[in-house]
């Protein structure tokens, strides 16, 4: 959930979940501004979409898509605003950002939700002592997939930090590049409770269905337990405690640079 200019809508959305049975709440707070989605420009990828000849042919070649697309109803957003249409999102989303979003504000959606709540978003530690002293229940460690804030750090790295200073007792969700189970191994020796991830379920959604979300999420499972197993470590209790010793950290290479027009913008694709 985000802290629109809208109060009225952001609680029509609260409602909507109560409603819907949801009983913990995630506000997300590193969007109170838009980033520069360099592979979105790259990409020429907009909302609305811009048509072009490439486009089209790609239409073309599946018709059974495109007549699904075109018999049906614009798709909304039924959580934001359903007279709202998808391609018209950006316009709506730029119209409720609010800049001068605060730790005030984060405290009256505490207060509106009456529940289990995680500020998502975090990547210094005192912010995260300061949300859990505030009340919310969990710390989401998040950069937002590194799409806003240009060469912000790595949430993998912050994530020990965050821990130390929360303490032992406080969830903690870290997201950003899990798309393997050593990926979330990692991140459990490291601090974090358990991980969000997209590409992985939505890969899957996109390829089978249901099925092919519950194929991406076992095949991470797997990994998972053949990284723990292979670690020596039984149960993911024995993960956390003996994982700040089985981390190594290994000095920059090549491979830390994937990104081949990295040098033509000055940063090294992710070094910071």
């Amino acid at each position: 959930l985000y802290v629109w200019k809208d109060r009225e809508l952001v609680k029509d959305v609260i409602a909507k979940a109560k409603e819907g049975g949801f009983n913990a709440l995630a506000l997300t707070v590193d969007f109170t501004w838009y980033g520069n989605r360099e592979r979105d420009i790259r990409n020429d990828f907009s909302i609305p979409p811009k048509y072009n000849l490439k486009q089209t042919f790609g239409a073309l070649a599946k018709p059974a898509w495109t007549y699904d697309f075109l018999s049906h109803e614009p798709y909304s957003y039924a959580c934001i605003n359903t007279e709202v249409p998808a391609d018209s999102l950006a316009a709506f989303v730029n119209s409720q950002i609010a800049p001068e979003f605060g730790w005030k504000d984060a405290e009256w959606l505490l207060g509106e939700w009456n529940g289990p709540a995680a500020l998502k978003g975090v990547i210094r530690p005192e912010d995260a002592k300061r949300s859990v002293d505030m009340g919310f229940s969990a710390v989401w460690v998040s950069n937002h997939g590194a799409r806003q804030l240009d060469t912000s750090p790595a949430t993998i790295d912050v994530l020990p930090s965050i821990r130390e200073a929360v303490g032992p007792d406080v969830e903690i969700i870290l997201d950003g590049g899990v798309q393997r189970g050593t990926d979330i191994a990692k991140a459990l020796a490291l601090g974090a409770d358990s991980v969000g991830l997209g590409k992985a379920y939505l890969w899957g959604l996109a390829a089978g269905g249901t099925d092919g979300v519950i194929k991406a999420y076992d095949i991470l499972k797997v990994e998972l337990d053949r990284a723990m197993g292979l670690l020596g470590t039984a149960t993911v209790d024995d993960l956390k405690r003996e994982g700040p010793d089985l981390i190594k950290r290994r000095a920059a290479s090549v491979r830390d640079y994937p990104d081949r027009y990295a040098p033509e913008r000055g940063y090294g694709g992710g070094i910071v």
